[in-house]
């Protein structure tokens, strides 16, 4: 069985108003275990889950990973929030590396303005050729990961419009995006040289494709989803990813060829995942239609029923995607903050408590995983 990890960005927020807070370094030289790294922004740390195959391991990892940044954070006067963007306004502060000010001094405001939070997975493959052809099948089936993950719908103190801004802020960098069919590991690796020998992406670390190969592991790297405001949610897309990669490998060995959705397409799909999220119409990624959110997402389902069948995650993975379903994204959480509130400091705080975890022990993925005040 494929193994797979989870890497999530967190912001880190005053623990009593909710306003972001420029902490990082203070956070993690208070961080015992050294579980977290620094991002670009000082108002950001990012966890990394260990490689597992087991859905149940992993959930325990995100929570385990998520409760340590909530303790290195609370020795701060911090606290952690799973949020894709900051819904307060905020003027991010550069961490002072090297390499980060070195993006900062070429793409200006791109960089220095960049503050959002993604989740992205990590997948086992053999090697560059399998790679290669599972990011040429599942292109078409990951803006469907970024509607039911969308997690940022505020921006600079207003609401955007969007279920996902972070994807549109993303989407500045120039390296940023979906890729087109590539063929062959050459045809990969020959791009990604084109693009770091043109000047302008500074390294091997800025190919920020909707999936890539990794530079430093043996794995696919699907980055398309916001942080997901709850742990379960993050499983969620482990479980749908790596069930793409899996499928995508039994298409290719069988010599199935890829469906071909043109780049353009591509960005089109992803631009109305990021748009409405689940609430709205997505893009099929077969037909290139507009369909309603539901259907679309059966369509994925339908999909990787064999896989996910073969796995023995169906069931697992069918609760958790309609336990999202029935209480709505982090954008529609968000919202409904500040509908009942009408003030984004509360969206802020309430996003901190769905994104804490218990310490008991778990029943289950779902039970496991629920916030404090449903426990």
């Amino acid at each position: 069985m494929r193994t797979m990890g989870v890497e999530e960005e967190l912001l880190l927020v005053d623990a009593g108003t909710g306003d972001i807070r420029s902490s990082a370094d203070t956070v993690l030289r208070s961080d015992v275990n050294d579980d977290l790294t620094g991002e670009l922004q000082q108002e950001q740390v990012e966890t990394g889950s260990r490689t597992t195959t087991d859905l149940h391991d992993l959930y325990a990892d995100i929570c385990k990973l998520r409760r340590e940044a909530t303790q290195a954070a609370a020795r701060t006067g911090t606290a952690i929030a799973a949020l894709g963007t900051s819904p307060l306004p905020v003027s991010p502060l550069t961490t002072p590396h090297a390499r980060y000010l070195k993006m900062v001094e070429r793409f200006g405001l791109t960089a220095s303005e960049q503050l959002a939070c993604g989740c992205h997975v990590h997948v086992s493959v053999a090697d560059d050729d399998e790679a290669v052809a599972v990011l040429d099948r599942i292109r078409g089936w990951l803006p469907i990961l970024l509607a039911l993950s969308a997690n940022s719908p505020y921006w600079q103190g207003e609401d955007s419009g969007y279920a996902s801004f972070r994807s549109q802020a993303w989407l500045r960098w120039p390296s940023a995006g979906p890729t087109p069919l590539f063929g062959t590991p050459e045809n990969y690796h020959s791009l990604v040289e084109q693009l770091i020998g043109s000047g302008t992406v500074l390294d091997d670390g800025m190919i920020y494709f909707d999936a890539r190969l990794s530079a430093n592991y043996p794995t696919v790297e699907v980055r398309t989803a916001d942080v997901c405001r709850r742990p379960q949610d993050a499983v969620l897309m482990a479980a749908l990813s790596r069930g793409l990669v899996e499928t995508a490998s039994r298409e290719w060995t069988a010599g199935q060829p890829p469906h071909e959705v043109p780049t353009e397409l591509l960005q089109v799909m992803s631009w109305r995942a990021a748009r409405s999220g689940i609430t709205g119409e997505l893009v099929h990624p077969r037909t290139g239609r507009p369909q309603g959110a539901a259907r679309v997402i059966d369509a994925l389902m339908d999909y990787l029923r064999p896989v996910l069948s073969d796995l023995g995650e169906h069931d697992l993975v069918g609760e958790l995607l309609a336990d999202l379903l029935s209480r709505g994204n982090g954008a529609m959480a968000q919202r409904a903050s500040f509908a009942r509130t009408h003030d984004l400091r509360a969206v802020v705080l309430e996003a901190v408590a769905d994104g804490s975890v218990t310490d008991r022990a778990p029943g289950s993925v779902l039970e496991a995983c629920q916030s404090p005040r449903e426990a």
